[in-house]
């Protein structure tokens, strides 16, 4: 007996196979007609959304000259448009002359008239093409269109008997003819490992998606605008890195045969950062990919977007307050009010965003002081951690990881962590064993992680040289650069440090549940 799901295979291929060579077919068609399928320049188009703001134009000339006003067809009574006209006496609807490009979504023929809605990036419009109203060759070339094909379209804004707002056409213009046919009923792709795959179709035919990267593009844009108003100045740094630097994470490995090096793909921007402080450059920040060889997971990417900033003479307290303006500024920048959803979630983003220490939450969610280690100890245990041979504030962490940041629904700021924690950061004024960090949570999820920048070269040095009692170096942050210890001791200003990922803040601003739907092409394995 054969498989079902084998027949069903070999019934769609045989489908699309059919659907590919009737593409092909008309292709030749179309270039027996001595005509480019393949396009060409197309100067002065406008883009659809521009061509809907000119709706206002369109308007009902009566023979004598006199305009009449035509009526208001956003509203929630329907008009009958032909009726409406014929009560204005004799007379003509007049519209600007418009020039569109844009893929075929829908197409439908009644009679003499051929419809079709053509998108853009901007948005949809619908195009009518009557017969004799356009060269013949012309209507002949609508019979070898096909969903999804690109054209261009020259003709006048109108509107239908029924409204709606429509370019009528006068000429045609082929710009690419589409080999392969959409996805079925034109519905985009729904299966989300596809669209993350053929992220050309997904964007084509699912909106949503579409705005989603849009909006990221905004928020990206916002983000500088923010800091542009602070005079920082935004820098490139390298990518290939020598030791891996500025973070707790696997770095991927290469190498470079010329100069015979190991090198690694960079975890994180600070410590380049940091160097040009020292240079002077006292605002400075890095919109860039870092890589780190690790899992995937619906917030996680190997390869992903983050912001890093450094603020001379400020400190961590002033990075809450930057941290809190460029996100509401990229919320305002993408039209939304301050009350989100994600997913069945809801998220306030209304300032101010709260505030707590590391130590007041530990004991809120565990009900343990943060310095009883013997208690903690027992704790970790019973939920199935293990802290044999952990330095006591390691095991603080990982209890932190599993009782409290789940439960945090934020936007919290999180102040305050144990200082062994924190080799890059500055210990309080009134307490070393507190470093001067927060870590921003909105629903368990960390967005952003900032500092107080440690200056101190032999403090820095000596933090680097010993590592946390049951850390390995792979794991830990605190990793030998001896040519940033001489930067250092060339003095670096005190300095607040900031780092957002931009990946994540997408996720939140977009509601997209997955870090995979706000990366344009995200690491997947090959295709089977």
């Amino acid at each position: 007996m054969s498989d079902p799901k084998s027949d069903s295979g070999s019934q769609n291929s045989h489908e699309l196979g059919v659907h590919q060579a009737a593409r092909l077919e008309k292709l030749k068609k179309i270039e027996a007609m001595g005509i480019d399928p393949w396009g060409h320049r197309f100067d002065q188009r406008l883009f659809i959304d521009a061509v809907r703001a000119k709706a206002p134009e369109v308007h009902f000339e009566k023979q004598d000259g006199s305009i009449v006003e035509l009526p208001d067809f956003e509203a929630s009574v329907p008009v009958d448009y032909r009726a409406w006209k014929t009560q204005q006496g004799e007379g003509q609807e007049v519209g600007p002359q418009v020039r569109i490009a844009g893929r075929i979504l829908l197409m439908r023929t009644a009679g003499k008239l051929v419809f079709l809605n053509i998108r853009d990036l901007t948005g949809d419009i619908q195009v009518m093409i009557p017969k004799g109203h356009l060269p013949d060759e012309d209507f002949e070339l609508t019979k070898l269109l096909d969903f999804g094909d690109l054209i261009g379209v020259d003709g006048r804004l109108g509107r239908t008997n029924t409204g709606e707002l429509t370019v009528f056409a006068s000429k045609l213009h082929y710009m690419t003819k589409t080999l392969e046919p959409p996805p079925e009923k034109h519905a985009g792709l729904q299966d989300p490992e596809l669209r993350q795959r053929m992220r050309y179709v997904d964007l084509t035919y699912n909106p949503e998606s579409l705005q989603t990267f849009l909006k990221r593009t905004k928020i990206i844009q916002s983000i500088r605008k923010t800091l542009s108003k602070h005079e920082f100045v935004e820098v490139e740094g390298p990518t290939l890195h020598t030791i891996a630097g500025g973070a707790a994470a696997k770095p991927f490995q290469t190498h470079h045969n010329a100069l015979d090096m190991k090198l690694v793909l960079r975890i994180a921007l600070e410590l380049h950062l940091k160097r040009l402080m020292v240079g002077g450059i006292e605002r400075v920040y890095e919109i860039g990919r870092v890589y780190r060889n690790e899992g995937i997971s619906p917030k996680h990417n190997p390869e992903f977007t983050m912001i890093e900033l450094y603020w001379a003479y400020a400190d961590y307290k002033v990075m809450m307050d930057l941290t809190q303006q460029i996100i509401v500024e990229a919320i305002e920048a993408t039209g939304q009010g301050y009350q989100l959803m994600w997913g069945d979630l809801a998220i306030d983003f209304t300032p101010p965003f709260a505030r707590k220490t590391y130590s007041e939450l530990f004991e809120e969610h565990t009900g343990l002081k943060i310095d009883d280690t013997e208690a903690i100890a027992t704790l970790a245990k019973k939920i199935g951690l293990d802290p044999q041979g952990k330095h006591p504030d390691v095991v603080v962490s990982e209890v932190f990881e599993e009782k409290v940041e789940d439960s945090l629904v934020g936007p919290i700021f999180v102040t305050d962590y144990p200082a062994s924690l924190c080799p890059l950061t500055k210990r309080s004024a009134t307490n070393p064993n507190i470093a001067e960090r927060f870590e921003l949570f909105i629903h368990g999820m960390e967005l952003a992680n900032a500092y107080t920048e440690l200056n101190d070269p032999i403090l820095q040095e000596s933090l680097f040289k010993t590592q946390l009692e049951g850390m390995s170096e792979e794991d830990s942050m605190a990793k030998m650069d001896s040519d940033f210890i001489r930067a250092l001791r060339y003095g670096m200003p005190p300095a607040g440090g900031l780092g957002i990922g931009i990946d994540r803040l997408v996720m939140l601003l977009t509601n997209s549940r997955s870090i995979r739907d706000v990366i344009l092409f995200p690491l997947l394995r090959h295709e089977s």
